[in-house]
């Protein structure tokens, strides 16, 4: 607490001084300032990165993706081929070039916006009971 003496009059009045002192505020904050400055680069983590070369030459060009379509009417489409639920897993494998890799491959299934849900569920179904468990699924905007 300070205490504030009488002006040049010569009065013997003292009154107490309700002002802050902040000279040590101000001291405290620079020394802070300080020491974080000196400590922020040292926080700083260097990570190595293994980055890719800047002009990579593009192994192979990616594959056409196999579209299964199902139709309002219930007919079964691989690409432009039409097919039948019995023969789906043949004829998708055959679609994906054959092998026993072909079950491993990704494949997109689209359905007309009228599709029952349960001849939908019938396909895919069917797909995972022969191992193929990369589905995509492909909507279109109905507006």
């Amino acid at each position: 607490m300070g205490a504030k003496l009488a002006g040049p009059g010569g009065g013997k009045t003292i009154e107490q001084n309700s002002e802050i002192n902040v000279t040590p505020f101000v001291d405290i904050m620079l020394v802070l300032l300080i020491i974080f400055m000196v400590a922020a680069p040292l926080a700083t983590v260097s990570i190595r990165l293994d980055l890719p070369p800047p002009n990579p030459t593009p192994t192979t060009e990616p594959e056409e993706p196999v579209y299964i379509t199902i139709q309002e009417s219930g007919s079964l489409f691989i690409a432009d081929q039409q097919t039948t639920i019995e023969t789906l897993a043949v004829d998708v494998c055959a679609a994906l070039g054959g092998g026993a890799a072909c079950r491993e491959e990704r494949l997109f299934i689209r359905a007309d916006a009228e599709v029952k849900y349960n001849e939908f569920m019938t396909v895919m179904n069917t797909l995972q009971e022969n191992g193929f468990f990369k589905v995509g699924l492909l909507n279109e905007d109905i507006t």
